[in-house]
Formats: C-alpha cells, sequence, structure tokens
C-alpha cells in the first residue's frame, strides 16, 4: 500500500474494491451495449413497471443530471420511453419498451456473473459477514455525509 495512504487503509480497499468491481460489470454489460449504472434504472423499471423519473433518482440515489443523461442514453437505445405524467404536468414518466424486456434474461445473467466472480472465494458466512460489514459501513457514511450537508448547509462535493 502507498505510503500516502496509510491514514485510510479501509477507504482505499473500498476505493480499490469499487473500481475493480465497476471495471468488471462495465465490461459485462458491453455483451448487451449498456454502460455500468444502466442496468440499475433498467432493473427498477422491471421490477416496479413505469416510474416517475424523480422516483428512479432517490431510489437509485442519483442526481437529477445523471439520470436525465443515463435516460436520454437509454431512450436513444431504444430501452425506454418518457411521457408526460398525466396527473402531474411537471413529471416524467419512464418506462421499459419491449425492446428492453429482450434484455431483462440477459442482465439477470450478467448480474449473476458479477455477484459470482465477487463471491466465489468466499464460503456462506463470510457472504454474510460481508453484507453485515458493507451495511454498516453504508451507514456510517449517510449518517456522515447528513452530517456535512447539516454542518456546511449544502452537499458535500
Amino acid at each position: 500500500m502507498p505510503p500516502s495512504v496509510l491514514a485510510g487503509p479501509v477507504s482505499h480497499a473500498i476505493f480499490r474494491v469499487a473500481r475493480l468491481h465497476r471495471m468488471l460489470a462495465q465490461q459485462l454489460l458491453r455483451r448487451v451495449g449498456l454502460h455500468t449504472g444502466q442496468e440499475l434504472v433498467m432493473m427498477q423499471l422491471w421490477d416496479r413497471g413505469p416510474q416517475r423519473q424523480t422516483d428512479l433518482v432517490r431510489m437509485l440515489g442519483s442526481d437529477a443530471a445523471t439520470m436525465t443523461r443515463t435516460i436520454r442514453r437509454l431512450e436513444h437505445a431504444g430501452f425506454v420511453r418518457r411521457s408526460p405524467s398525466a396527473t402531474d404536468k411537471r413529471a416524467t414518466i419512464i418506462e421499459p419498451t419491449t425492446a428492453s424486456l429482450a434484455l431483462r434474461r440477459e442482465v439477470e445473467n450478467i448480474w449473476a456473473e458479477l455477484e459470482s466472480s465477487v463471491t466465489d472465494h468466499l464460503t456462506p458466512d463470510q457472504q454474510a459477514e460481508a453484507l453485515e460489514v458493507l451495511a454498516r459501513i453504508a451507514e456510517s457514511l449517510t449518517h456522515a455525509t447528513t452530517e456535512n450537508t447539516t454542518d456546511t448547509g449544502a452537499p458535500p462535493a
């Protein structure tokens, strides 16, 4: 480990794991013409049906600008359709297209392959422990993010 990261070995490990996970996910998703993160949008739409774009932002922990770009790219690829909400003129409804339904099984297989790559060398107990530790880390980071937003009055950069 480089000496410059000795003050944060856990943070460094999280960074490395997240980067490697994203790289592998991108390689696998490339087979079906998706970019990392787009599959999460599609999974939400397949599982929950048409959604307001603002709800997708909230459910996926995204920001509005990123979600707009993602939806635009998915629409251009023919996987989603955007339409104005019938009940709220300010809202846009995003729905999966019939073409996207053909992707569903492939994306589920890719997600299973990614999971297998992550967990192949872990026992079931180690997998459960990893999930527990990751949940605690996520809780700590959520708390720290909320605290930083409250202290400065603005979201952290």
